[in-house]
């Protein structure tokens, strides 16, 4: 059985072998050392600890969870912007996990990603054309006139003027500045792009605006999405499969439709219970579930299911001793949970109610 195989397996996702990207229980630790000198690790912070999952070629899965999570590590391990702790990153059926940095060079025009902050992800000492055709430079793609006309094209298609190419990032607006990031990132055709809350500085309406650029974008040239984001109501969106995560670890993996009409994992019960409802008549009868305290220390977190001191469905001496593996509760839908969600929606009464 192959990597893909296996990680499909665990994930209970069924094996096509068209995985483009396989996560194998991959695991980010950052040492705590103390001294000066002679620096000795008295801890470690585990911002990532042990997640899986199989993408295939044009979906997009969306990644959601509270600050701290370990969102955006994983996506920055995955790329090898950071060396993960241990676990296996299958690109393409190749394993990059041990890669070196001159290895990876070819493989990135593969990956590439856009960033959260448009007005700092841009350098705003060089002008648009340099900051787009940048890629196209470092891998030697065509000729200065070639890339030159590739930029102003890219400039069109995220729905600028190609005039702009000789103008600096300061004189954008945000969605624009945004826009320029898309840009930057087709400019390689790459496979896979990660899009780390590509939207979350933005004003409403100008995240709708974003949003449909990047699903048009994807239909137009088959793109593979990783979506980072806080806001439920965007990942339901743009996403065709849903992961979220808590305290570095994979709470709850399904279709989009699935986990929103049926989660599973309380903690997701809890997130979804936040979102607002368009329905008055719903809205005013349900309640939001509270979790109580606060998000564990990642360097020294509970034992066995991490979730089990917010979670208003602990059991003692199943919960705090065995630690809950992902499984499969539904087609293509597994959760970490020895007592899942039994049906959605639910009251805080029936949520607080303990198993067992």
């Amino acid at each position: 059985m192959t990597t893909a195989d296996q990680a499909s397996a665990e994930l209970g996702i069924e094996t096509t072998g068209d995985e483009l990207l396989v996560v194998e229980n991959l695991t980010k630790h950052f040492p705590v050392t103390r001294g000066i000198v002679f620096q000795k690790q008295i801890a470690a912070v585990k911002a990532v600890d042990g997640v899986s999952f199989a993408l295939h070629e044009g979906e997009t899965l969306g990644i959601v969870g509270e600050s701290g999570c370990g969102k955006s590590t994983l996506v920055r391990c995955i790329l090898k912007l950071l060396e993960p702790t241990s676990g296996r990153i299958v690109l393409q059926g190749k394993d990059i996990t041990g890669l070196s940095r001159k290895q990876m060079r070819p493989l990135r025009r593969n990956m590439m990603m856009v960033f959260q902050d448009p007005y700092a992800s841009l350098n705003a000492r060089k002008r648009v054309g340099f900051i787009i055709g940048e890629a196209l430079e470092l891998h030697d793609i065509g000729t200065n006139a070639d890339r030159k006309r590739r930029v102003q094209e890219l400039l069109e298609v995220v729905g600028l003027n190609p005039e702009h190419y000789n103008r600096f990032p300061h004189e954008f607006s945000g969605g624009q500045r945004q826009r320029i990031g898309v840009a930057r990132a087709l400019a390689v055709n790459p496979k896979l792009i990660f899009l780390d809350e590509p939207v979350s500085a933005l004003d409403v309406s100008v995240q709708a605006q974003i949003l449909n650029l990047l699903k048009d974008l994807q239909q137009e040239f088959g793109l593979t999405y990783v979506f980072i984001a806080h806001d439920l109501n965007v990942v339901r969106h743009i996403s065709d499969r849903v992961m979220v995560m808590y305290l570095g670890k994979a709470a709850e993996l399904a279709e989009r439709d699935e986990l929103y009409a049926n989660p599973k994992h309380p903690y997701t019960g809890a997130l979804l219970s936040a979102v607002p409802v368009a329905n008055p008549d719903v809205g005013r009868t349900r309640q939001p579930i509270v979790l109580e305290g606060d998000v564990p220390n990642p360097i020294n977190p509970p034992e066995a299911c991490n979730f089990h001191p917010r979670c208003p469905r602990f059991h003692e001496g199943r919960c705090d001793v065995d630690a809950p593996p992902l499984r499969e509760v539904g087609r293509r839908h597994v959760v970490a949970c020895h007592y899942p969600l039994e049906r959605w929606p639910m009251s805080r009464k029936e949520m607080s109610q303990r198993p067992g």
